[in-house]
Formats: C-alpha cells, structure tokens, sequence
C-alpha cells in the first residue's frame, strides 16, 4: 500500500501489515502516513451521536463537520459552530495559561485527555516545552501526592493483592489488544518522594502520554498499569480519600509471587513483542526485576537504564566542549542507587568501547558517595551487591567534600534525591580544580535538586557545564546568559520505544542503550554549544526521537533481537512514518 501527505510526496518505507495506512496495526489510523486517509469511529459498532462525543480516542468537539453531524447523529448535540483543530488549540492554551498554579494546570490538561484524545496531543506535541514540566517532573509529582484527592476518572489499570491468581482476567478487561508498551509502577519510589503507593498512577500516566507526544507510539498501544502491595506511607494509610488498599507493603515470596504472575501474564496476553517499562521501584525490587526478566520478557527500567542513557549522552556532548574523551574524566558520584549505579555502568561500558579496555578496569575511573561515604574497598563486604563493583581501594571518605577533595573529579554527578547537598563549598572545591567542571544535579523534582542553576554558575564563577533533572530558568551572571541543560529522561525512552516497536525487538540488550545515548549527543549542534548546552532543545524532540529510534533499531537488528523482517532501508523515514500524529481524522 502507498500513503501520500498533504504535499503529495508519498510516504516511503512504511512498515509491514498495514491496516489503515500506517506503520504495524494502525488499527485506528494513528500514524503519520495514513493522515489523510478516510477513518470510520468503530467501538463495538460504528460510534454515533452521543456516545462519539464522550469517546476520547474520536471526539473532535466542535470540529465536526457540517456532513459528519449528519451521517453520525450528533446534528443537534453541538452549537452550530464548526472550529477548526488549530482555534480550539489556541482557546485551551489561552485558558490553561490563566491558571496560577501548576497543579490547576495539570488537571486541565489531563481532563482534556479523558474527553478529547487528539486535541491533547497536539496541544502537548506543539506547546512540548511549556507543558512538558505539567504533564511531567515536577508537577507529575504533586500531583501523585494529591492523586486521591483530585482524581476524577480511572485511567489504565489497578492491579492489586486482591487480583492474585486472576491477573490475566485483569489485563483481559483492558478494552486495547494491540498493546506495545506498558509502564509499571509500584509506587514505592516516586522520583525523590518517597511511597505513594497507589497514588504512583500519576508517572505511568504521565510516561505514556510522552511516548506518545514526544516518541509517537500510538495511544491506543499504551497501557498504564500500577501493582498496589500497599503502602508504608502512614499519612496516605490514614487519608480518608486514599485510593489504594490500606495496610502495610507486602514483601518477599508474596511481592515477588505477585510480580511473577504479573510479568507471565502481560506475555501471555501481549505476547514476546510488548516493552514493559519497570518504574519507581524501590532498589531493592528494582534490580532484583530487571536482572530476573530481562532474559525472559522484554523490559526496560527507566530509572537505571533511561536515566543512564541520557547522562551518558550529555557527557559524551559535552567533551566537545571540554575538547578531551571519556576516558581522560573522573567521575564522582553523589548517589548509589537505580540512577547511580546505572549511570556508572553504562559510562563505563562506553569509555570500555571507546578505549577498548576491560569494563573492569574503565570501572575504577568512577566513584561513588553513598549516605556512608565513599564505597571503597573496605567497606566490600556489607555492601549491597548492586554497589559492590564499585568499590576500590581507598582510604575511607566520610562525605561528598571529602571525596571530591580527594579524586579531583572533572565531572560531578548528584542522583541523591537530597537537595541541596551540592554546597558552596563543594562546587567551590571541583570548580578549583577544573576549568570548565561537569556539573549534573539530576534528583527530581525541583525542591530534591543537589543544586540550582543559579548556584551552580555563582559558586563556580560562571565556570560549570551544567544540566540538571528538571528544569530551571536562564541565569544571568557577570553580563553573560547561562542556558541550564535539562537532563531529562524523556529525551531517550520515548524514541527508545519507538524503536523497540518498529523492529519488533524481543530482548533490551545494552548496546541499544549505548546506541540511543549516541543518536541524542549526535543530534547537539555547535549552535547548542555555543550556548553551553550539551542537550538539544526540546522543541525539536520528535525529529530527535525518530533518529534515537532507528540508532536503536539498527542494532536490534544487527544484534539479531529484531523480528520485523525484512529490514526497512531507512530506518528514520520507517521512523517517522509509524509516529503518531494527533491532526483529526476525517469520518466517513
């Protein structure tokens, strides 16, 4: 089948089994390449009236047409006003820019989702970078802390204690078969807010619609899903208006139990080709799921891997500014969790490739600060097993300024989710030693931050290479403008899942992370530079997620993991051709 734009120009490289024109089951016509072909709202039947207008994945609001009022019997049911896609666009972000507080903001914006599909993604793909912090760190994260008393409608699925042994009946009540990826949580971990329990529904929802918006896998190939063992939260157990079951966490052999049913059951239903995206797991669980099932299922923890892959790719950015390689740094690290320990571990299997030394050796270039001091040799044996191969011989380091004062690093990383544990006199100290010293406070959201912008480019007298996990204004210190890169996870897994999709991979192997980190530094100009940016702006992120896309399928395919055969010439164009586009649809 051959699909056209608007311009005429055909769509090539559209992958196989199309349905409505677009990429693998475009079921509903979501894709790029079938934009402009013909699309009839079927539900169980072909939706009409009154029930089209309170179906999310087609109403169109008051941008029906004068002949589709007609043939769908909602003549009546609306003013008479036809407005177009574009003035309903601008009349929601005029409204939702009224609004004062961000919380305000979010539920605007996710009301709109439950009512109107479309007008939601478009409005988040063409306002990405004023309504990225609302639909994610740092408003996501209130709002999961205010999730019992603003909810409003159910959005993907709840699977609790009360659902063991009938888990499969569960994900058979999602109305969606064609499931491509899924994000889960057990809200025991919310970025650096602690147990939410139930109410950790917020960043599922919130990481979808990004895959979505920023990486174009199709709406309907998202599924939310949070696993409620309870919470330890004592003030969410006493919360009248708490949503999720009320006693304390279940561990050992009845989470993983839980968990094990959970994980056969999305295979059994979805088959081998579903990417399931572990996130906000506690440590402990966290690395315990991943090295279990990465083997078996295909899964992706964006808290170890994601976070790993976009500071890798800020890092290996920024040494053009640096004008050395990964292999001439010292890394100190503020923070031995998910986040540290991953990115340790991917910037030193990439320094191993770069260098083309033994992972063993790249590894001793990298230290790491926990709520105990530095991890050293001596301390081997109490350590947990996720730490341990990170700890080299060394006099022991009581804290962070100890250990900087004593590695001299060139590039200082916080994944604490402590704030302000980047004092004044530790960027004073790593500034002293370094002309232009990497500095990344990664914790969210804001208020969890090592640093700020503002403190960072002060104490360093306007010294540092900065980016942090949320964002932060420009600054302006001595006469100059400082632009604070933001290193946000949303730039590596959605474009990682649309490249897991489009190759129809089975297994997340590391070197198709080492390929995403790559496509996203490749895509920091020396425009981007010249500004001291080491990440691209956001604003041009579905051209960076398309590119971050094919890196990841080349080597899926090379790698032998990839299933979609045969192997599209262009991966990019097959890239953009499977995106998601939210322009409405025509109805027959």
């Amino acid at each position: 089948m051959t699909s056209t734009l608007k311009d005429g120009k055909p769509v090539p490289e559209i992958c196989p089994k199309e349905t409505v024109g677009g990429g693998v089951e475009d079921v509903y016509g979501e894709d790029r390449a079938s934009e402009d072909q013909l699309v009839t709202p079927w539900t169980l039947s072909v939706a009409s009236g009154y029930t089209l207008l309170r179906d999310p994945q087609y109403n169109k609001g008051l941008a029906f047409t004068e002949k589709e009022r007609d043939s769908h019997y909602v003549r009546g049911l609306l003013p008479p006003a036809i407005l177009s896609q574009a003035l309903q666009e601008k009349k929601l972000m005029q409204s939702i820019r009224q609004y004062q507080l961000p919380l305000q903001k979010y539920m605007a914006v996710m009301d709109l989702q439950a009512r109107n599909e479309r007008l939601f993604y478009k409005l988040l793909i063409d306002n990405v970078e004023e309504l990225l912090p609302i639909v994610y760190t740092p408003t996501v994260g209130e709002a999961c802390q205010k999730f019992g008393s603003i909810f409003r409608r159910p959005q993907g699925l709840y699977i609790s204690l009360k659902e063991k042994g009938k888990i499969l009946e569960v994900l058979k009540n999602w109305p969606e078969r064609s499931v491509q990826v899924i994000v889960v949580t057990d809200g025991e971990r919310i970025l650096g807010l602690g147990d939410l329990g139930c109410q950790g529904m917020g960043i599922p929802v919130g990481k979808l619609a990004l895959y979505t918006a920023l990486g174009g896998v199709r709406p309907s190939a998202c599924l939310p899903i949070t696993i409620d063992v309870g919470t330890n939260n004592e003030e969410l157990l006493k919360d009248e208006f708490y949503i999720g079951l009320r006693q304390r966490r279940a561990t050992g052999q009845e989470y993983y139990e839980l968990l094990d049913e959970f994980m056969s059951a999305v295979k059994k239903n979805y088959g081998e080709k579903v990417l399931t995206q572990y996130e906000d797991f506690a440590n402990h669980n966290a690395f315990e799921l991943l090295a279990k099932y990465r083997t078996t299922h295909l899964v992706f923890n964006d808290d170890i891997q994601g976070t790993a892959a976009v500071v890798l790719a800020g890092v290996v950015a920024a040494m053009k500014l640096l004008g050395g390689n990964l292999a001439d740094q010292r890394f100190v690290f503020l923070g031995a969790g998910e986040a540290g320990t991953g990115i340790a571990e991917l910037i030193a299997r990439e320094i191993a490739k770069q260098a083309k030394a033994p992972i063993e050796e790249t590894r001793k270039k990298i230290w790491l600060v926990d709520s105990k001091g530095l991890i050293v040799s001596s301390r081997k044996e109490s350590l947990q097993q996720f730490k341990q191969p990170w700890a080299h011989d060394h006099e022991p380091v009581k804290d962070l300024l100890g250990a900087v004062k004593a590695i001299k690093p060139t590039v200082l990383i916080g994944s604490s989710g402590v704030g302000r544990t980047f004092t004044k006199e530790v960027i004073e100290t790593v500034s002293s030693f370094n002309e232009k010293p990497i500095i990344l406070a990664l914790s969210n959201p804001t208020t969890q931050s090592e640093c700020t912008a503002e403190e960072a480019y002060t104490w360093s007298k306007g010294q540092a290479i900065f980016a942090s996990g949320s964002p932060f204004d420009p600054f302006e210190y001595n006469g100059k403008t400082f632009l604070p890169g933001q290193s946000n996870n949303a730039y590596i897994f959605p474009g990682f899942g649309l490249g897991v999709v489009i190759s129809g991979a089975i297994r997340v192997h590391d070197e198709m992370l080492l390929a995403a980190s790559e496509a996203l530094a490749g895509q920091v100009t020396q425009e981007h530079l010249d500004k001291g940016l080491i990440y691209p702006p956001f604003s041009g992120i579905r051209k960076i997620s398309a590119h971050i896309a094919a890196n990841v399928a080349a080597k899926a395919y090379e790698l032998g993991l990839a299933t979609r055969l045969p192997r599209p010439k262009d991966l990019v164009k097959c890239a953009e051709s499977s995106m998601y586009t939210p322009v409405y649809r025509n109805y027959l």
